[in-house]
Parts: C-alpha cells; structure tokens; sequence
C-alpha cells in the first residue's frame, strides 16, 4: 500500500494523462476548421466521428480523477496537527488495538470451547455409531 504523498502523485500524473490523451483525441476526431482565404476541399461523405462522446467520456474521467484528489488532500495532515496532538492520536489508536486485541482473544478462547465441545459430540455419534454397526447394545452416557 502506497502512502498518501505517492497516491496524491499518481493521481495527478493520471489527472496529467487523462488531459494529454483528450487534447489528442479531440484533435483526431475534431472537425477541419475552415479558413475564409484559403480553399479547400472536405470530402463531405466522411462519417461523423463521435466527438460529443469523447468529449462526455474525458470529461467525466478528468472530474472522477480531480475529486479523487481532492480526497487524496484532504486525507493529509493539517498544518495544525501538532506533535503532541499526533502522539495522542497515536496513543489513543493504540488503546483501541489494545481492546480490539482482548476482544478477539475473548472470542478465540470461545471459540476454541465450543471447537471441543462440538469434537467430544461428534466423537460419541461417531462411537454410538460404530456401537450400532457392530451389533453390541449401546449403553447411555451419562452426563457427568
């Protein structure tokens, strides 16, 4: 995972391409412009290329990619954001993995009792079956 600095930089050298490439294509597919003292002749049996399209298509990569940078920015850390405010963010963060971590220990240990639980049952139908097959009387276990 990149962090945001190299993110921020991607999407402004994306940002930089998506104009590149749109100027290029608009350019390709624009209509000749007619100049009034120079004749020329335009094959009027050309069909129509899908500039509109084009031009719908870039614009909405250019939007997607400009408000993804703004994201990117927004997600930096102010000028404001001191030293001490960051290590309180960082010791608070900590306290929360802390608890996170006591939690999901909480749940493996439960986990792990119903595990054995659910091993010892499927264990007993596993020998009341083999009693069953066999032919022998199955005696009750009793819950101890």
């Amino acid at each position: 995972m990149a962090d945001r600095l190299t993110q921020l930089q991607d999407a402004v050298n994306s940002l930089a391409d998506q104009f590149c490439n749109a100027i290029g294509v608009l350019q390709q597919c624009g209509p000749p412009a007619s100049f009034s003292n120079i004749q020329t002749t335009l094959n009027k049996d050309q069909p129509a290329n899908p500039t509109e399209e084009y031009a719908q298509l870039f614009a909405a990569l250019i939007a997607r990619t400009a408000k993804d940078i703004d994201v990117l920015i927004d997600s930096l850390p102010s000028e404001e954001s001191t030293a001490a405010l960051q290590a309180a963010s960082l010791y608070r963060l900590e306290e929360e993995n802390h608890e996170a971590a006591a939690r999901l220990e909480e749940v493996v240990y439960r986990g792990d009792m119903l595990l054995e639980k659910i091993q010892s049952a499927l264990a007993d139908i596993a020998q009341s079956q083999l009693k069953t097959r066999s032919g022998a009387p199955s005696q009750p276990v009793s819950d101890s």
